[in-house]
C-alpha cells in the first residue's frame, strides 16, 4: 500500500440517521479505519442498493469487496494493511465473540430491519434515492431473500422471532460482562470486535424506531449504552447537510486522488456542443424505449405481486370451511 500512496477509499451506502454511512456492513468498517487512525476518504455509491459488494475499499490497483475473504475487515488484515487484531489473535475470547456478534446480533439486526417493522429504516437506508416503483420491487424482492437467510417461512415465524430475540439477549448479557467498566472489550485497546458491536449498537440506537424489540433489549444494559455513546462522541463523526460526494457503480482498475475528497463531487468541466449523427439519434430513442419498457414491467409484477397475496390469502381463508372428511 505505501508504493500506492497510503490513502484508501472508502465507497459505503450513504449517511442517514445521523451517522456517516447506515449500511449495517459499511458502518463497522468506517468504525475500524477510524479506530487505526489510518487515512480515508469517504464516498457514496446512491445507484447499487442490492449490491452484496458495498461497501469495498479501493487504492491504485487494490480493491477489497464486502463479499470477499469474509468482508473488507478481514481483506484489510489478511493483506497486512489494517490490523487492529494482531495482539490479540490469540485470545480464544475474542473470537468467539466477535463470531457472536457477527452471526446473533446480525441477524436480530436484520431481522427488525426486513420482517419486523414496517420498513421505514430500511428504505431511507437502501431505496430512497431510487424511483418509487423500482425501489418497492427490491424492496420486496429483498425482504424475500433476508427471511430465506434467516430461515423464515409461514409455519414457523413466530418460532423463529423468538429465537432471533432469544440469542440477541444472550449476546447483549455476554458483552455486558465481557466490558464491564472498561473502554474497549479486549486489553483496553480497540479491535475488529469493537469495531462491527459500535456499529450494531450505533444502528440499533439511532436507526431503529422506539418500538423496537432489539433496541429496548440494548437499551437494558446501560454500560453497553455509554460504550457507544462515548465511542461516537470520540470515533464517528455525524451526517451533515453538506453534499454527498458519490462514486460509480463499478471500482476503477487504476485509482488516484490528487484532489482529496472534493475531486469526487466536482462537475465535469462543459465540452462544446457537436451534432448528434443519425446513429446515435437512434440508439437514445431506443434506450427511451427500453426504460420505459422496463418501468412498465416492473408496475406489472408489483401489482402482480399484490394480487397474488391477496388471492393466497383467501385462498386460506376458504381452506377452513373445507371438509376433508372421508
Amino acid at each position: 500500500m505505501d508504493e500506492q500512496g497510503g490513502e484508501i477509499t472508502l465507497v459505503a451506502r450513504k449517511p442517514c440517521f445521523g451517522l456517516p454511512t447506515a449500511c449495517p456492513s459499511c458502518l463497522p468498517v468506517y468504525i475500524y479505519l477510524k479506530f487505526a487512525q489510518y487515512p480515508f476518504t469517504l464516498v457514496f455509491n446512491l445507484i447499487r442498493p442490492d449490491s452484496d459488494q458495498i461497501p469495498y475499499v479501493e487504492s491504485g490497483t487494490y480493491v477489497a469487496y464486502n463479499n470477499e475473504k469474509g468482508g473488507v475487515i478481514e481483506s484489510l488484515k489478511e493483506d497486512g494493511i489494517v490490523d487492529l487484531d494482531f495482539e490479540v489473535h490469540s485470545i480464544p475470547e475474542c473470537v468467539s465473540t466477535k463470531a457472536m456478534v457477527n452471526s446473533w446480533l446480525a441477524d436480530a439486526l436484520m431481522y427488525e430491519l426486513w420482517v419486523a417493522s414496517d420498513g421505514s429504516s430500511a428504505h431511507k437506508i437502501y431505496y430512497s434515492d431510487l424511483p418509487w416503483p423500482i425501489g418497492k420491487f427490491l424492496y420486496f424482492k429483498q425482504i424475500r431473500i433476508m427471511k430465506q437467510v434467516l430461515g423464515i417461512t409461514k409455519a414457523n415465524a413466530d418460532r423463529r422471532e423468538e429465537e432471533i430475540y432469544k440469542r440477541a439477549t444472550i449476546a447483549y448479557g455476554a458483552l455486558s460482562t465481557r466490558l464491564g467498566d472498561q473502554s474497549f472489550f479486549v486489553e483496553n485497546r480497540p479491535t475488529s470486535l469493537d469495531a462491527v458491536f459500535l456499529g450494531h449498537a450505533l444502528l440499533t440506537l439511532q436507526a431503529l424506531p422506539e418500538t423496537s424489540v432489539l433496541r429496548s433489549k440494548l437499551l437494558e444494559y446501560s454500560n453497553l449504552v455509554r460504550y457507544a455513546d462515548k465511542l461516537k462522541m470520540e470515533f464517528v463523526e455525524t451526517s451533515s447537510s453538506s453534499p454527498i460526494p458519490t462514486f460509480p457503480a463499478y471500482p476503477s482498475s487504476s485509482f488516484s486522488k490528487p484532489g482529496g475528497a472534493s475531486s469526487w463531487s466536482s462537475k465535469p468541466k462543459s465540452k462544446p456542443k457537436r451534432e448528434k449523427t443519425e446513429e446515435e439519434r437512434k440508439f437514445k430513442r431506443r434506450a427511451k424505449y427500453f426504460l420505459v419498457t422496463q418501468l412498465v414491467a416492473v408496475v406489472v409484477f408489483i401489482s402482480l405481486l399484490g394480487g397474488s397475496d391477496e388471492a393466497e390469502i383467501e385462498l386460506e381463508d376458504n381452506d377452513d370451511d373445507l371438509n376433508y372428511d372421508l
